[in-house]
């Protein structure tokens, strides 16, 4: 399912908000709302992508979540010919606004 930065505004709470880096410099945002996992688009109904952890952080500072994580995803044992895995290899990592704010300048 997709939601709009403005329908998750308006929605309440967020149970958690995951930041997906999906490629070297590529994130895109995944918010779980009562059980159920949304794609994060603009308003313009395209997905919110972004090329830093900052500029995401900052397209997401109106939202109201409980948790923020980073996940990141390796295909490292398809490349090297193993088998698949039952188990994810997701590696999620906890953010914090309060501890690291993003900062009101772009690089």
């Amino acid at each position: 399912m997709k939601r709009t930065l403005k329908e998750l505004a308006t929605c309440g709470q967020i149970d958690r908000l995951v930041i997906r880096s999906v490629d070297l410099s590529l994130y895109i945002a995944v918010a779980e709302v009562a059980g159920e996992d949304c794609l994060i688009t603009n308003n313009d109904g395209s997905t919110l992508k972004t090329r830093n952890l900052l500029e995401m952080k900052q397209a997401v500072a109106g939202l109201s979540f409980g948790e923020l994580v980073l996940r990141q995803e390796s295909p490292y044992d398809e490349m090297v010919g193993q088998p698949g895995r039952e188990g994810s290899n997701a590696l999620e990592v906890g953010l914090s606004a309060e501890l690291y704010p993003t900062p009101d300048w772009q690089h």
